[in-house]
């Protein structure tokens, strides 16, 4: 065997040790493909679930949404989600909200009924996989998921055991030109009343389960923070329990990256107090 053989051989043994040292310590995690007639192409959904997974064990389950234009890698971008689980001991799914689906059924585009597919496919896609406590399901989302993540908790109450959003654009009515929005709702001035049918804020008055407690927060900087003050106020005066939290920040990753922390701990607070 010549030298340079040698060299090469050395380097893919190297190169392989590497690849199964990585494999070995690396946090598990997983890529979902689901497809649906209804949703505008296949659905990639990332998965993180602890370290130490067990199959008999039943786990909480928290559903992370990310913000226009994003995708489902957004939120690992932000945060180390593969710490978390492991830590908080947690599944976590963050699925594609397909850049501007704002994670509802939309009445003007029939390839982006996003509500059926989260709970008709993506749902029973993850209890199929993983074994789930039903009695710990968590959602959160920052800016456009923020604004799915609290519709559609309001809209499922019995599904969720808590919610959150972080700069979310908790009433959809006050940007009615912003983000492509008259493309997934129809024309606001023609279709006011359809537009508060899919705004969180409007749809606090008909949630009936006061023992349920979110989370919100915003940077006082931040475009939405005068919508998710009022949002908190709503549910102040109709006895939804809501942690509020505010502070300097703006619409951005920055800001995110030190909020969700805020989030996962206030959804092991609530298991934890459960379990005492």
């Amino acid at each position: 065997m010549t030298s340079i053989t040698k060299y090469y051989s050395m380097t893919k043994t190297i190169i392989l040790s590497f690849i199964l040292f990585l494999s070995i310590e690396i946090f598990p995690q997983d890529t979902l493909l689901i497809n649906a007639d209804y949703i505008p192409h296949t659905d990639t959904t990332l998965v993180f679930y602890p370290k130490d997974y067990k199959p008999e064990t039943s786990y909480p389950l928290l559903f992370m949404l990310h913000g226009y234009s994003g995708n489902y890698e957004q939120w690992n971008d932000i945060t180390n989600l593969d710490s978390v689980a492991t830590k908080d001991e947690f599944i976590i799914v963050c699925p594609d909200g397909f850049y501007d689906s704002w994670y509802v059924d939309s009445p003007m585009k029939k390839n982006s009924q996003y509500e059926t597919f989260f709970f008709k496919n993506l749902v029973p896609e993850i209890f199929k996989k993983y074994n789930i406590d039903k009695k710990d399901i968590f959602i959160t989302g920052l800016s456009m998921g923020g604004h799915g993540a609290m519709y559609l908790f309001l809209k499922h109450p019995d599904f969720f055991r808590s919610a959150g959003s972080t700069s979310g654009i908790l009433d959809i009515t006050a940007f009615p030109n912003n983000w492509e929005m008259p493309k997934v709702f129809g024309s606001y001035t023609l279709h006011q009343k359809r537009w508060e049918k899919y705004s969180d804020i409007y749809l606090l008055k008909s949630f009936k389960d006061k023992n349920k407690k979110i989370i919100v927060d915003c940077g006082t900087e931040d475009f939405s923070f005068k919508v998710n003050q009022a949002f908190a106020d709503s549910c102040k005066a109709i006895g939804i329990q809501i942690d509020f939290i505010t502070g300097p920040g703006k619409h951005e990753h920055k800001y995110w990256s030190n909020s969700i922390a805020k989030h996962f701990a206030f959804f092991k607070n609530i298991i934890d107090n459960e379990e005492k």
